[in-house]
């Protein structure tokens, strides 16, 4: 980007504690850090000093595939972060650079291409229907997130990467754990240690498998020799991870839309809308809490008339550049047919989660559900009585009480 004046002085560091937040509220701090400027600087909850924050859509795009920022350079630095155990390590899957990232990534891209998702849409559409019946049975009031929403995820993340159904609540454990920073660094680096033996095992044992899971086809990799075994464990354990995370996601979907009777009631009267619908609420939506993972300068910068020198930490916000006014008109609103949508709920560049279709995919087979299969569903509570998660980088509610 070529700018006529570099500006020296730099913007202040205002602090930004990335609150735990109900409902579908939009960070007040982040608001504000968007209306001071497109590049400004903060200091999160944890790690030392501060970081250069990104808000714009196109900015947040062009830096997320910008050579000149690079994640690994981020490894053995103490950079600014927003949970005391995400802390980057060598060999974490997260941080290579986009070279060694797309070499791990080849490994399991099978599973999720449009073809590997369509393998697994038959099986998770039954899936939910036997959970939706087994709701149905119990009766109401129930909670939806222990009935549904919570289930259905980790049946189809573990499906993908081809754990049993016998290891699913385990893995269901372990992950809440590794999110989470409400039960401390260390159960949290215990928990990734855990399920890192037991892909490690897995894979193992699917070595010379042809199968179409995550587990087989990493295991393939190894036995060819385009991945480690350790490269190969971490990132099972980050797509595990993720996957799971639509339990968040779907669980703050529907708490939108039982407390927007009207909403709720067009996609049951419209079907056709609904998936255009989902892809517009996974922009608006406020999935988490803060930012992700950071860059490092790798050299002098001028990204919107701002001098970033090399070293320098950088993040970009999702969440802001989702509420873009240049790129969203009237970003604040639900607008179901707005079109086009080019969100970026799913990050960008060689980093974008390799999940990302079928991170659509679940949230419109449980609308189609959860709509067309309970036509009264409502909540059993006041809206402003759903509880919601504290301590994670992924916002939902802890329960969604519900009754028909």
């Amino acid at each position: 980007m070529r700018e006529e004046t570099i500006v020296e002085t730099l913007p202040p560091v205002r602090d930004w504690p990335a609150a735990d937040l109900p409902g579908a509220d939009f960070d007040p701090v982040l608001r504000e850090l968007m209306d001071e400027g497109p590049l400004t600087r903060v200091k999160l909850r944890d790690g030392e000093g501060w970081t250069w924050l990104v808000t714009r859509h196109d900015d947040v795009r062009a830096m997320t595939d910008d050579p000149r920022f690079s994640r690994e350079a981020v490894v053995d630095r103490q950079v600014a972060r927003t949970a005391p155990h995400f802390v980057p390590a060598p060999g974490t899957v997260g941080f290579p650079d986009p070279s060694a990232h797309a070499r791990l990534r080849r490994g399991v891209a099978a599973a999720f291409t449009a073809r590997g998702v369509e393998r697994v849409r038959e099986r998770s559409g039954r899936m939910l229907a036997e959970l939706v019946e087994e709701m149905l049975q119990d009766g109401p009031p129930v909670d939806l997130t222990e009935a549904v929403l919570g289930p259905f995820p980790v049946a189809v993340i573990c499906e993908v990467t081809g754990v049993p159904a016998a290891d699913r609540q385990g893995m269901h454990t372990w992950t809440r754990q590794i999110l989470s920073s409400s039960h401390g660094a260390e159960a949290g680096e215990r928990a990734r240690r855990e399920m890192g033996a037991y892909f490690s095992d897995l894979i193992g044992l699917r070595e010379g498998s042809a199968g179409e899971d995550v587990a087989s086809l990493l295991g393939a990799a190894v036995g060819r020799g385009e991945v480690t075994l350790d490269e190969a464990v971490g990132l099972a354990v980050l797509l595990q991870s993720g996957g799971e995370a639509v339990t968040g996601h779907s669980g703050r979907l529907f708490h939108v839309l039982l407390t927007r009777p009207e909403l709720a009631e067009r996609l049951r009267a419209e079907p056709e809308i609904r998936p255009r619908a989902v892809d517009e609420l996974l922009r608006w939506i406020p999935h988490g809490t803060a930012v992700g993972l950071s860059g490092i300068a790798l050299e002098d910068v001028e990204l919107r008339g701002v001098r970033i020198r090399e070293g320098d930490a950088i993040h970009v916000s999702y969440l802001a550049a989702n509420r873009d006014p240049d790129v969203f008109p009237d970003p604040d609103v639900i607008d179901v047919g707005r079109s086009p949508n080019p969100h970026l709920s799913f990050g960008f560049g060689p980093h974008d989660c390799p999940g990302g279709m079928l991170a659509r995919l679940e949230p419109e087979l449980l609308v189609d559900a959860l709509l067309d299969g309970v036509p009264g569903l409502r909540l059993a509570v006041p809206a402003e009585d759903v509880p919601f998660r504290r301590g994670t980088p992924i916002r939902g509610p802890e329960a969604l009480p519900v009754t028909w």
